[in-house]
């Protein structure tokens, strides 16, 4: 059945999925590699449009997967699937671009992290809500961290109190997001750079074990452990 997505909603969710995922191994473009015999796209779609202050997603797909996509995704959500760029930050221009007039909360998420619940779709999009320009999800580090030289020899230990793991989906004022995009002149691996380029203030909320980047072989594993655990099926 489709989600039918809520029209008084005032947040906009883009999905940059144009990425080869190289560290994944051979295969289909990273978002449609198979995760409990569905793509990652399916499920990271599925959780977003569950959140019930969403208005609108947008995809942006490989540009040879349009159709495709569109086609992948109809049973699921009402979803906009506009063609990617040629790197992250492209593609994110690109869908943000085919927002529809309305949401003034854009929420930037990783068809990788497709196990994110709802219910951090919502943390995220209430701190926008409540007065953030900008929002990002962050765990604690919990490995302890080295400084290293170039040929590998140990610098130094950084202090890990002060240091967060990011996650997505991060969250922004629609007018923030735009100009950062407009003013972009390096590309950075997330669209919190891009505001903390402009001077904007970031504020952090709690993020969630589940919101896990599947980038390497063993990603995907433990995401098919998790997939198949009472907590993550409660959440989706």
């Amino acid at each position: 059945m489709t989600a039918q997505l809520n029209p008084r909603g005032d947040v906009a969710v883009l999905v940059p999925a144009a990425g080869a995922g190289v560290r994944l191994g051979p295969g289909a473009p990273k978002a449609l590699r198979r995760l409990g015999g569905e793509p990652l796209l399916t499920h990271a779609v599925r959780r977003v449009a569950a959140a019930p202050s969403v208005h609108s997603i947008v995809v942006a797909a490989p540009a040879t997967e349009v159709a495709a996509v569109r086609e992948l995704l109809a049973p699921v959500a009402e979803v906009t699937v506009v063609p990617g760029g040629a790197t992250r930050q492209a593609s994110v221009a690109a869908a943000l671009a085919a927002v529809p007039a309305g949401p003034e909360i854009i929420l930037v998420h990783d068809a990788a992290r497709a196990l994110t619940p709802a219910a951090l779709v919502e943390s995220v999009a209430a701190a926008v809500r409540a007065g953030a320009e900008a929002v990002i999800p962050v765990l604690p580090v919990v490995d302890t961290i080295k400084e290293v030289s170039a040929d590998e020899v140990v610098l130094g230990t950084v202090d890990r109190a002060a240091l967060r793991a990011v996650q997505t989906p991060q969250g922004f004022r629609r007018a923030v997001l735009t100009a950062a995009h407009a003013a972009a002149v390096d590309p950075l691996t997330d669209d919190a750079g891009l505001v903390e380029k402009q001077g904007v203030r970031v504020v952090c909320v709690p993020g969630s074990e589940y919101a896990l980047k599947i980038t390497r072989p063993f990603d995907l594993a433990l995401a098919e452990y998790l997939l198949g655990s009472a907590p993550v099926a409660g959440q989706s």
